[in-house]
């Protein structure tokens, strides 16, 4: 039996009227690419949000490895990365820097030694260090993307969170992020949660699909989850677009 790194169980988040996750619960196995995917406003940065002790929720239970979120301290963020969405690199820091900061803020590494370690980091996702020094208004959408997954990796984390990490990047540079995923979690043993809508990814990458859909959560693999007659389901992996991904895995 795969042992389970997060745990959700009878969770609840509203606002208003308005009922987002009914009595959610789902299970992460320890070395799986999980993808999460649902229509809008089903939840799925909600969801993340409250993993990351980010989104106090309504009422429910989240533990990761081993230990019970509590919003009123601080989570084991040192055992994760997250890549949000939008790349969240600070904008008045030198890559070298934003990759360097999570190392400065959660240990006490000499400064040549942390230098070192981001140095790796960039290398690790595919970048030369000549972009070392430049800010992130001067690189290109998809070197963001690598600059925040190396800032995510910087602690040696034991989960990644990517949220659409593809979202933006031309079919080529989506394909080697994909690959660029692939690679990393095989080679240094990651738990990965991904949120996204890119097919491919769902289909190309993960090992199992989450679908948020009526409060709560559909799991499994790609034909196990194609196999549901669930509406909402059914639309999204049908459309023409699913259909050509699916045949190409």
């Amino acid at each position: 039996m795969m042992e389970t790194v997060i745990e959700v169980r009878d969770l609840v988040n509203s606002f208003g009227d308005q009922v987002v996750h009914d009595g959610l619960c789902l299970d992460v196995r320890r070395d799986e690419i999980l993808g999460v995917v649902g229509g809008s406003g089903s939840g799925k940065s909600v969801l993340l949000r409250s993993i990351l002790g980010l989104q106090k929720p309504k009422s429910g239970t989240i533990t990761v490895l081993g230990q019970k979120i509590e919003y009123h301290q601080p989570g084991p963020s040192r055992c994760w990365g997250v890549l949000f969405q939008a790349g969240a690199l600070l904008s008045g820091l030198t890559v070298q820097q934003n990759v360097e900061l999570p190392i400065a803020l959660h240990s006490d590494m000499p400064v040549e030694t942390r230098h070192e370690l981001a140095s790796l980091k960039l290398l690790m996702v595919g970048l030369s260090l000549s972009v070392a020094d430049k800010y992130p208004s001067e690189l290109s959408g998809g070197m963001k993307k690598r600059v925040s997954l190396a800032r995510a990796l910087a602690l040696e984390p034991k989960i990644l969170f990517l949220d659409e990490p593809t979202a933006g990047l031309d079919p080529i540079g989506a394909t080697a992020f994909d690959e660029l995923i692939t690679y990393l979690q095989g080679n240094l043993d990651l738990t990965v949660v991904m949120i996204t809508h890119d097919v491919d990814s769902l289909f190309n990458t993960c090992h199992r699909i989450a679908v948020l859909v009526d409060g709560k959560v559909k799991i499994g693999t790609v034909e196990e989850i194609l196999q549901s007659d669930h509406p909402w389901i059914k639309s999204y992996f049908g459309v023409p677009r699913a259909q050509r991904a699916r045949l190409a895995i």
